[in-house]
C-alpha cells in the first residue's frame, strides 16, 4: 500500500520561495508523482509530475520556469521547489501517485493515492 505525506507549506511574500516535500512509503519505483493544488471555491488543477525510474517530468504551464520537481529515490521523496510565487498560487498542495507511469496525464482521478496536503498562502 502506498502512502504518501507532504510538508513544507506555510506563508511567504510575493516573489519568495517554498520547498514542499512528500515522503512516500510502499512500492511506488513504477509510479509518477505528481502535484496538484486546490484554491477555495476552485477545482483540483495539476501542477507537475515526475517518473520515478528515469526522472521524466511535465509541467502545467503556469508554473514552467517558476517551479521544479524532483526526487530523491533514496529517501522515496518528491520535491516541489517553487520560485517566485504569486498570490494565485495560493492553494491546499497535495501530491499523488498514479500506478500508470505517465507523466503527461494530468487529471486528478488517474491517480490511485493521495496526500492530505499543505497549505501554501502567497501574500501580495
Amino acid at each position: 500500500q502506498v502512502q504518501l505525506v507532504e510538508s513544507g507549506g506555510g506563508l511567504v511574500q510575493a516573489g519568495g520561495s517554498l520547498r514542499l516535500s512528500c515522503a512516500a512509503s510502499g512500492r511506488i519505483s513504477r509510479y509518477v508523482t505528481g502535484w496538484f493544488r486546490q484554491a477555495p471555491g476552485k477545482e483540483r488543477e495539476f501542477v507537475c509530475s515526475i517518473r520515478w525510474s528515469n526522472g521524466d517530468t511535465y509541467y502545467t504551464d503556469s508554473v514552467k520556469g517558476r517551479f521544479t520537481i524532483s526526487r530523491d529515490n533514496a529517501k522515496n521523496t518528491v520535491y516541489l521547489q517553487m520560485n517566485s510565487l504569486k498570490p494565485e498560487d495560493t492553494a491546499v498542495y497535495y501530491c499523488a501517485a498514479d500506478h500508470l507511469g505517465v507523466v503527461e496525464i494530468t487529471t486528478p482521478d488517474a491517480y490511485d493515492h493521495w496526500g492530505q496536503g499543505t497549505q501554501v498562502t502567497v501574500s501580495s
